[in-house]
This record gives C-alpha cells, structure tokens and sequence, in this order.
C-alpha cells in the first residue's frame, strides 16, 4: 500500500472539506485503530453504554459540526445491537452536524438478505438500507457484498470495496505450484473467475445444494479437474464452515493435492473452529473485518489486515478523488 495517499490533514484550515474525524463503533475498535493508523490520524472520540435493560446509549465527544465524519461499525455478533449501535451513531453526528457522515460498515451481515426467495419474507438487506437512510447516512463504504446489487438498495452512494487484491498476493507470495481456483457454487462462479485470472490458475465448480436454514451444504459434483493440483476455494463469507468443509472433502476424494481457502469475512459460528481445524484444509486465509466471534480461530486459520485498503478509500472519499481507482483492475478482468 503507497502511504503516500494515506497522508491526511488534520487541520481544518488547510482542509476545504473539513477536519477529518474517523469513530470506532464498539465492534471495530480494533479494525478502527490499524485505519487510523494508516492514515495517521487519531481515532476521534465516543462512548457508547448498555443499560441495565439492555437498550444502547452512544455520545460523541468531540466537535464535528462542519467536518466530514466517519463511524466504523461492523454488524457481526450480535448482529443487532451492533446494527442499532451503528444507527444511533449516525443519528447523533448528524444531529451534531457534522457535514458528511459515511457509514464504514466492514461486514455487513443482513446482505445474506438480498431477495424474495419465499411467500411472506423480508428483504432485510432493503430494509437495513432504508433505516440508515432514515437516521441521515450519506454515504456508505463496505467490502464483498454477499449480492453487488445490494448497492442499489440504498438512494445514496455505496462504495463497495473488494478484498481480492489482498488475498491474491498472499497466495500469489506462496508459489503454488499446478494450482486451481474453486467456487463453491454456481452462485459464486463469476467473483471466482477474477480469482482465476488473478492467480493464472484454471477454474472448478460446484454443485451445491442447501435444504433449508440449517446452513448445511451437499457438493453434489465439482465441475472440472482436480486430481493432484493444489486446490484453493474462494467464498466472500463463511459462518458455519460448512460449505467450504464439504467442498474440501469432495476436491480431495478426486485426487486433489492440499486445499487451501479464503473468505472475505470468516464469521465462524459456535462450534465452527472444530470442524475447519478438523477437516481437510490446510489453510484458510480471511481478512480482519469482523473482530467478534462465538470461539477463538482455529491453528489452521490466518488473518490478513484489510484496513489499509480501507484507509485509501475513506483518503479518497475525504479529498474527493476517485475510489473506483484502487479496485481498477479487479472489475477489469472478463469473466
């Protein structure tokens, strides 16, 4: 990452678009102070308190009226209160009125969310979408939606950031020798494929089918060859582990190699970490975007910082440049 574009002003003065003040919801606390320190700038002020009855109270302790504000919360664990955490923040900048207020959302759970799929359901992804538009967000920034087309749920503007670039050069760094890239499903085929071609490596599909909510996955079939390559499976997400576990075992009764994988946001449910520690992937790479989980990492498990990237997308939004520029060549690639 050139730090050089990460070199921001902290006086108004200088700054015709306001001092810039970056807040740390209480589930990205962590994630908040590495961004921060990317863009050498302090983490700005805040406080946020539960009540005995457990209703959530959040005050900003420094002046941003006029300056151009950012609240970094992800909605990990527990989802909810993180979600209302993250509106109540965006509530109370714009009623201290501070000019711009940029929702800086890591992971954003309720995008599993994204369609009518059954009689009498909600879009959840939409109604989240319309409840921080109701509390005044101008802007929001977020990495791998589990549906790009999620950007369109929201009227304003939606920065969608890919954690590809980061994860391919770790990979890349191994040297991986007779190596195939693997999506899981169908439904993950395309965002594959720009691994694929990232990585020179030829593409494998499977079949998968889910029977309900319990978030177990069957791979049916793996279209395409595996017998003795180095397998590495891509997902955005993983919560129980399920999909990638079953995808490992399945590469590996082909005659495949070692199996890696990589998950945008390795959310890992109760229980997970056993399972992933006792399957057949010999690694799985995620990044940093959720801090809280029901159980620690398994030893097969590692974790690669994406603040960075995310602090050369708020520079840009802040000095109003392009953010477009620094996924370029991820959304380049035909697939």
């Amino acid at each position: 990452m050139d730090n050089s574009l990460l070199c921001c002003t902290s006086s108004k003065s200088s700054d015709p678009y306001g001092e810039l003040k970056i807040f740390a919801g209480s589930a990205s606390r962590d994630f908040t102070r590495r961004l921060c320190e990317s863009l050498g700038v302090p983490v700005a002020r805040s406080e946020t308190h539960i009540f005995s009855e457990g209703t959530l109270f959040v005050r900003i302790l420094e002046n941003v009226r006029g300056r151009d504000v950012y609240i970094v919360q992800g909605t990990e664990f527990p989802v909810n209160d993180n979600f209302m955490e993250l509106a109540f923040f965006v509530d109370a900048l714009k009623r201290a009125s501070a000019a711009q207020v940029t929702a800086v959302i890591p992971y954003f759970s309720y995008a599993k969310g994204d369609k009518k799929d059954e009689p009498r359901v909600s879009i959840r992804a939409r109604a989240c979408a319309d409840m921080l538009e109701s509390v005044g967000v101008d802007r929001v920034l977020t990495m791998d939606l589990h549906s790009p087309q999620i950007q369109g749920f929201f009227k304003v503007p939606v920065d969608h950031l890919y954690a590809l670039p980061v994860l391919t050069e770790y990979f890349q760094s191994l040297g991986l020798p007779d190596l195939v890239v693997a999506a899981p499903d169908v439904g993950f085929s395309k965002p594959a494929a720009r691994y694929a071609a990232a990585m020179k490596a030829p593409l494998v599909i499977g079949n998968k089918t889910r029977h309900g909510h319990d978030e177990r996955a069957e791979i049916q079939e793996v279209i395409g060859d595996v017998r003795d390559k180095n397998v590495l499976i891509v997902d955005d997400f993983t919560i129980s582990g399920g999909t990638l576990i079953e995808m490992a075992s399945a590469c590996k009764s082909l005659g495949a190699k070692d199996v890696y994988a990589t998950v945008s946001h390795g959310v890992f449910s109760k229980g997970s970490g056993d399972r992933i520690a006792k399957s057949a992937i010999k690694q799985l790479v995620l990044t940093d975007t959720i801090e809280i989980r029901s159980e620690p990492l398994p030893a097969n498990c590692k974790v690669i910082s994406v603040a960075g990237l995310f602090a050369s997308a708020i520079h840009s939004i802040h000095t109003r440049e392009s953010v477009s520029r620094l996924f370029e060549s991820v959304e380049a690639v035909p697939v």
